[in-house]
């Protein structure tokens, strides 16, 4: 069975950069939150719990989730975010064992955005942390997602904190104008390949 790498960071750090990377060396990377998306529309379990929490309007009449309204709820309102956890996190990583199976490389990359909040990172071998500078990722996310400054800030503080991450990390990915993230990405690649240890 491959060895399991928790990936994480904070919103705008840098993790999807670090992933691709690892595809070009040719792991295989899991995106949870990607896994996810796509389980709220195609799991009748997860389907019927939402609207069994929100009512038939959280769908559109075309099946299509209400996204904006989902996350005007849960991002408002921490019961309710945690409710909607406990509905798809169990199916996600029902998905998760059933795609480990499949893989054959030395190592497998799990991505997720709340890997330690979720207590998820407990089933991995080791966990990478994505690290950047806080106003580098404000202004890389407010380019990305069109969102001003304050709503940035408000998704932050909903998030743990650097040093919360870091001391459940096993390593950490510097993204920065000093650090190179793929020199660090190839050290950890060649350490887990040749070791099967990531440092």
């Amino acid at each position: 069975m491959a060895l399991v790498i928790g990936i994480t960071g904070g919103i705008g750090s840098g993790k999807s950069t670090v992933c691709q990377v690892f595809k070009l060396l040719g792991i295989p990377v899991f995106e949870a939150d990607a896994v996810a998306k796509k389980l709220i529309h195609s799991n009748s379990v997860i389907k019927t719990g939402l609207i069994d929490l929100f009512g038939e309007d959280i769908f559109a009449p075309n099946e299509q989730l209400n996204r904006k309204k989902l996350a005007n709820i849960i991002f408002n309102d921490a019961i309710q975010l945690k409710k909607v956890n406990e509905l798809v996190h169990p199916v996600v990583r029902e998905e998760f064992k059933n795609w480990l199976k499949l893989q054959e490389s030395a190592y497998v990359i799990h991505e997720a955005a709340i890997l330690f909040e979720s207590g998820f990172y407990k089933m991995m071998d080791f966990t990478i942390f994505v690290s950047a500078p806080e106003n580098q990722r404000i202004e890389w996310v407010m380019q990305r997602d069109g969102a001003s400054e304050n709503k940035v800030k408000e998704r932050m503080e909903k998030q743990w904190t650097d040093k919360q991450k870091r001391k459940l990390a096993s390593v950490e990915i510097k993204n920065n104008s000093r650090d190179l993230i793929i020199p660090q990405i190839i050290k950890i690649d060649n350490q887990l390949k040749e070791y099967g240890k990531i440092w």
